[in-house]
């Protein structure tokens, strides 16, 4: 071996370790965005099934709240028709019943709306909707993180065959890859973009 071959072969080492050094960079950064994007997917997936449940909950509490309104206009139009049946009443029985009758009125208006406690029906109903958009707001978010979680991980792959293999030209698939999967994950969290296929 010649000493020209020798510093050639030096050269190309020099190159070839160079490569793998920015190789292990790109993978290490790369598995730096796969960590941030599965916790973003994870916590998407989180707000959704628990804003699901606060808005199944304050559905519920509206059905029951309804049912118990319900209830109390059916007892109030009962005490009213028997104070119209019965003509042999006298004044006190028929001022209690009709005491009664007012009372319940005034309850079944209450669950109508009662902004003091916020368990009103109409309260009721914008807080199950107000859980149900954050909900929708965390579903439209999870795929995003999914597909960007996928591509990272192609791209990690690809990236370190290119250093087994010496393939530049792989790492840099690697690395177009890895920049889909991190707009991908950029827009898990900001919903910039509504990509039609993904919603």
């Amino acid at each position: 071996m010649q000493a020209e071959d020798a510093a050639e072969m030096m050269d190309q080492d020099k190159q070839n370790d160079t490569f793998k050094q920015r190789a292990a960079i790109g993978i290490a950064f790369l598995a730096m965005l796969l960590a941030i994007t599965s916790l973003g997917g994870s916590n998407a997936g989180k707000e959704a099934t628990n804003n699901n449940i606060y808005a199944s909950n304050f559905y519920a509490f509206f059905q029951a709240k309804n049912i118990r309104q319900t209830e109390i206009s059916l007892a109030a139009d009962a005490f009213e028709l028997a104070f119209l049946k019965e003509a042999g009443l006298d004044d006190q029985a028929k001022a209690a019943i009709k005491a009664k009758a007012e009372a319940y009125r005034k309850t079944a208006a209450r669950y109508e709306s009662e902004p003091e406690t916020g368990e009103g029906k109409k309260e009721l109903i914008a807080r199950a909707k107000e859980f149900e958009q954050k909900r929708d707001h965390a579903l439209r978010q999870d795929p995003y993180f999914d597909y960007a979680e996928a591509l990272l991980q192609i791209a990690i792959v690809l990236i370190s065959v290119s250093i087994v293999a010496t393939l530049p030209w792989l790492a840099f698939m690697g690395g177009l890859v890895g920049l889909v999967a991190t707009v991908l994950m950029v827009n898990g969290y900001l919903l910039l973009v509504d990509i039609p296929f993904m919603s």
